[in-house]
């Protein structure tokens, strides 16, 4: 199986998943508005804002997957990969805006003007949340599920979009939990500060995530390294060449999920012509892209050291100066 065959399969498996959670996202959303609305439980609602939070990040992530496969062209002679790092940013800001500081606002407000107590709504908003909770759990474990088939977390958890949902999911099941808690506390003491925390608490998750998400999101975009694994069988490989002599420099950086453009320095052994040298150059790379996949374009500046040397001797230099 080729790799762009394997990697087709890999975005469709996600692409299910974001699909199941957005799903799951816009019907939780509406009941936790409606539950909230009905009870007046500001833990409720900012439950509701983290629920339509995912759900707009969900359509970030479907773009991502849809637009980060396209192929190079002229304007991008690296290809898209790095959309799928851009729409993930995207999701990290929504959570953050939309989920988190809406959260605060709610906990806020609670402290302020009180929260009317309404028994029956209440109740109604507890069982929204029971089978939100089984919604969201659900998701999760589909998420995870996936994250197992495409190698764990060393490998599943590289997709920005599959990350995304599995955190989202995560947060979604202990935000959920929290919303229950603060709600059943306000209801047995009459106190609305429950629901308070509560709210807070959601909204400090929601920032947590969307931080590490986003931080994660902008290392990428400004230029991240391959995977140190990667840059190590990249460098052996180099060194393994009997035609070089050493490898000067070595750089790599990701172009998209699986994909890194890779530019090496490196010292000839001495005594090889230039047609000796292209061939070497040409093989080289091919048995860097065939034994590391995700070296996608790679770039070679060839040096001879003794030629180097000869040339930046004090006798050559002498004889440039005095011609």
């Amino acid at each position: 199986m080729s790799r762009t065959t394997s990697d087709n399969k890999a975005d469709k498996r996600t692409r299910v998943t974001v699909l199941v959670a957005l799903a799951a996202n816009l019907v939780i959303a509406a009941a936790k508005a409606v539950g909230g609305l009905a009870a007046g439980s500001p833990a409720l609602m900012s439950e509701a804002a983290h629920s339509v939070a995912d759900s707009m990040n969900e359509v970030f992530l479907l773009a991502a997957l849809r637009r980060s496969r396209r192929p190079a062209d002229k304007r991008h002679p690296f290809g898209y990969g790095k959309e799928r790092f851009f729409w993930s940013l995207l999701a990290a800001v929504g959570i953050f805006v939309m989920g988190g500081c809406f959260s605060f606002l709610q906990g806020l407000d609670a402290l302020r003007n009180g929260a009317e107590e309404k028994t029956s709504g209440y109740v109604a908003g507890l069982i929204v949340l029971g089978v939100s909770f089984l919604a969201e759990g659900l998701s999760l474990l589909r998420a995870l599920h996936q994250v197992r088939r495409q190698g764990g977390a060393g490998g599943g958890l590289r997709d920005p979009a599959l990350r995304t949902v599995v955190a989202e999911d995560g947060t979604a099941v202990l935000g959920v939990t929290l919303a229950a808690i603060g709600m059943a506390l306000h209801m047995v003491t009459g106190q609305v500060v429950w629901e308070a925390c509560a709210s807070f608490g959601i909204g400090a998750l929601l920032v947590f995530v969307a931080f590490h998400l986003g931080r994660e999101a902008r290392d990428q975009l400004i230029g991240e390294a391959a995977d140190p694994e990667a840059a190590d069988r990249i460098r052996n490989l180099l060194q393994e060449q009997p035609e070089i002599d050493s490898v000067e420099a070595l750089f790599t950086m990701k172009t998209g999920l699986d994909q890194a453009l890779v530019a090496a320095r490196v010292d000839l052994v001495p005594g090889l012509d230039s047609e000796q040298v292209e061939e070497v150059a040409v093989r080289i790379k091919r048995t860097v892209s065939d034994s590391v996949p995700e070296a996608d374009q790679i770039f070679l500046d060839i040096t001879d050291r003794v030629a180097q040397e000869a040339r930046e001797s004090p006798a050559a230099t002498g004889e440039r100066g005095g011609a």
